[in-house]
């Protein structure tokens, strides 16, 4: 999963990118230059597996964080697309909204920070829409077919759109397949992140419509210094300044909930590996996220839950209890769920 970094200028995202990902101004892109780093997903799951099995090699579900160069985002509309067009390559956005105090700066107003941000994403999506319907139109004049479905769709972007409504407020349009290949800025989850001061941990006043969204409250600056911290001060400082689990952890959990992503896993001497799939993916699609030829051949899957593994705990005594079972091509693959998948190429 990528998840794009945005917010206004002050807003405090090379800090938060830095808490999220451990690097530092000396260790990662230099100033001027978009900014990336890959963490893998905590989970105890894989944990577990790994000391069961004790494979030569361990692979975790892996987030990347982007933050992309841009020289100002001050709450006017950014005209540079090429911003834009980086942050449509991402799964989901982490929008930092600054509530804390900054010299120089006036004092902070989050609501007003995010709506302005929200417009520009609205905007840009808009243009595309527009100029899609345009093209479609022209084509029609040559003759050229064209999907109705399509042109149902767009229109009801454009009518959301015109009227500042950005477009993931309709489930409908996020589960569209025509859709997809626009990477709408408005249509992708987004994580509103309240980055506050260091002994402030209160939501800001928000309205109805925040209410709606995915939302958190983070303090940036202590964030940061946790994840570039040595491991024996870790503890002492959480108990300190009362943090009970990092921001990579909670920022990871939240964007796999409002992503829709769940992990399966498979398990052996060799690896014991978390792969990430969307959530009511059906057990062959699954089977095609490791290999085609998983897909292509897919005979069956045997499939043990994470719980009756830990119930049990070993695989042969889970056997015995009954809670090993063979699923066919459409059986919905749950989270936690660890499998083998049997095929013929």
């Amino acid at each position: 999963m990528k998840l794009g970094i945005t917010g206004l200028k002050g807003s405090g995202k090379n800090t938060l990118f830095e808490a999220f990902t451990g690097l530092s101004h000396d260790s990662s892109a230099y100033k001027g230059e978009d900014r990336i780093g890959t963490v893998k997903v905590p989970d105890e799951r894989v944990d577990f597996l790994s000391n069961m099995y004790q494979p030569k090699k361990t692979t975790y579900a892996q987030v990347q964080f982007f933050l992309p160069f841009t020289k100002s985002l001050s709450g006017n509309q950014n005209k540079d697309e090429n911003v834009w067009s980086q942050i449509r390559n991402c799964d989901a956005i982490i929008n930092v909204v600054r509530n804390f105090k900054a010299y120089g700066e006036k004092d902070p107003e989050p609501l007003k920070d995010f709506e302005s941000l929200d417009q520009e994403f609205i905007l840009s999506d808009l243009i595309i829409v527009e100029k899609r319907l345009e093209r479609i139109a022209q084509d029609r004049q040559r003759g050229k077919k064209n999907i109705p479905e399509e042109i149902s769709l767009l229109n009801q972007c454009q009518k959301y759109l015109n009227d500042n409504i950005p477009l993931r407020t309709d489930k409908s349009l996020q589960e569209a397949q025509l859709l997809k290949g626009f990477a709408f800025l408005s249509l992708k989850p987004v994580l509103i992140l309240f980055n506050n001061e260091d002994d402030d941990m209160e939501l800001p006043s928000i309205n109805e419509a925040i209410k709606k969204e995915n939302f958190m409250v983070i303090r940036g600056k202590l964030e940061q210094e946790l994840a570039q911290m040595p491991e024996e001060d870790i503890n002492e400082f959480l108990l300190e300044f009362d943090i009970s689990e990092s921001a990579m952890n909670r920022i990871i959990k939240a964007s796999y909930d409002m992503s829709g992503l769940i992990s399966f896993f498979t398990v052996g001497d060799d690896e014991v590996k978390a792969w990430t799939i969307k959530n009511n993916t059906n057990a062959q699609d699954a089977a095609g996220t490791i290999h085609t030829d998983f897909k292509k051949g897919f005979i069956r899957a045997e499939v043990l839950a994470y719980k009756d593994l830990l119930e049990a705990q070993t695989y042969n005594e889970a056997r015995k209890k009954g809670s090993v079972r063979l699923e066919g091509k459409t059986y919905i693959v749950n989270d936690g769920d660890i499998i083998n998948f049997r095929f013929n190429v």
